[in-house]
């Protein structure tokens, strides 16, 4: 039986997803933040390259069930899956995201997947060009790609909240007061 808590958190590049993450980290105890960017091969082989990586993740989340570690993940397959149905990768993963979501479910943790959005997508725009803004070498993040993958995580939710309902998906407004956010996050992760 479940003694530990297994979240991923998603959303579109400025949605808020490292200051999230990070006060998950330091809110539960013994838990272990994981921040994940894929592969950058977005070739055909590249999708081999990301379901071996995503393959050999769920083993070792499986491999620390029961050991009471809280386990959270800043992006996961779950973005691999995104950035394919934008058409920003020359394949389709979702064969392969479909196995990994239902080995995903069944992994004995209370599970919980987490999607940040901005009800006013405009802040993106805002997000987006602040200073000290993390960037990646070979990526760039305009707000209109934001905005997309914002609402293809927004419809990934409700297709897993469909089809899993032992995965608790959450979908959270994050441009509201950060205090008013972390509320809402302990209240519906029971912490």
């Amino acid at each position: 039986m479940a003694n530990s808590k297994l979240i991923v958190v998603e959303g579109a590049q400025g949605a808020g997803k490292t200051t999230i993450t990070d006060f998950l980290r330091f809110t539960l105890s013994y838990t272990n933040l994981y921040r994940l960017c894929g592969t950058a091969d977005s070739t055909p082989t590249g999708k081999k390259k990301a379901e071996n990586m995503y393959i050999h993740l769920m083993e070792y989340m499986k491999n620390l069930e029961n050991d009471s570690i809280n386990l959270v993940f800043d992006r996961t397959f779950f973005t691999e899956e995104n950035y394919c149905r934008l058409g920003k990768k020359e394949y389709s993963f979702t064969d392969v995201y479909e196995k990994l979501l239902d080995d995903f479910s069944k992994l004995d943790f209370e599970i919980y997947y987490i999607t940040l959005y901005l009800e006013d997508e405009k802040l993106y725009y805002e997000r987006l060009n602040r200073e000290g803004k993390a960037t990646f070498k070979n990526s760039s993040f305009g707000a209109e790609n934001s905005i997309a993958q914002q609402r293809v995580y927004l419809e990934m939710a409700e297709e897993i909240k469909e089809k899993y309902p032992n995965i608790n998906v959450i979908n959270i407004a994050n441009d509201r007061d950060l205090e008013e956010v972390k509320k809402e996050i302990r209240e519906k992760i029971g912490y």
